[in-house]
């Protein structure tokens, strides 16, 4: 069996919808709120702006709005970042939902359940040692050995026997890495 890998394959993490939000709805008991067309709400009393992201609950439609800058300065915001809020600009949506620092400051957390898939291609045949590199285009947090069964269509059993990597398998993760796949032990 060869030590080495002979070919290194990309997988990669995609986003096929934006993620829900686990979050109390006041009016109703849903825990889960979209972003529905992406909005910004933005306010500005004199010298001071108030700018919120809305978010509705998944079960009633009940919009909310959750803190993006509360009574900042209007001068405090670089021109085209605040152009970017008046304009709901998408971009500018992800990188705020994304923002693990405007996620704890607003008591969410983001729910990827069915909204994310595995792009992978197929390993070929003949090579007997794979590196396969994971990339994330997504902050979608998974367990490796979960993501390498579901790739490769094996157990957790044979993950134990046929793969090497230095990420622990078993705790989610969100970053990138790597694996190498051996040949099956005959």
């Amino acid at each position: 069996m060869s030590s080495h890998p002979h070919i290194v394959l990309p997988w990669v993490v995609r986003r096929t919808r934006m993620p829900l939000l686990t979050i109390r709805c006041v009016d109703c008991p849903s825990e889960r709120a979209t972003i529905g067309d992406g909005k910004f709400r933005v306010n500005c009393n004199g010298k001071l702006l108030g700018i919120w992201l809305l978010v509705n609950c998944a079960s009633c439609g009940r919009t909310s709005k959750l803190s993006v800058h509360d009574r900042v300065p209007v001068r405090s915001l670089p021109a085209g970042r605040l152009a970017g809020y008046w304009a709901d600009s998408p971009s500018l949506v992800e990188e705020t939902l994304f923002d693990p620092l405007f996620a704890r400051r607003n008591r969410f957390a983001l729910d990827w359940e069915g909204r994310w898939e595995l792009h992978a291609p197929l390993i070929p045949e003949e090579d007997s040692c794979v590196r396969i590199a994971v990339t994330f285009d997504d902050p979608v947090p998974v367990r490796p050995e979960w993501l390498i069964a579901h790739g490769l269509g094996i157990s957790r059993g044979e993950i134990a026997r046929r793969v090497r990597t230095d990420v622990p398998i078993n705790r989610r993760t969100k970053q990138g890495f790597s694996f190498v796949l051996m040949e099956p032990v005959s």
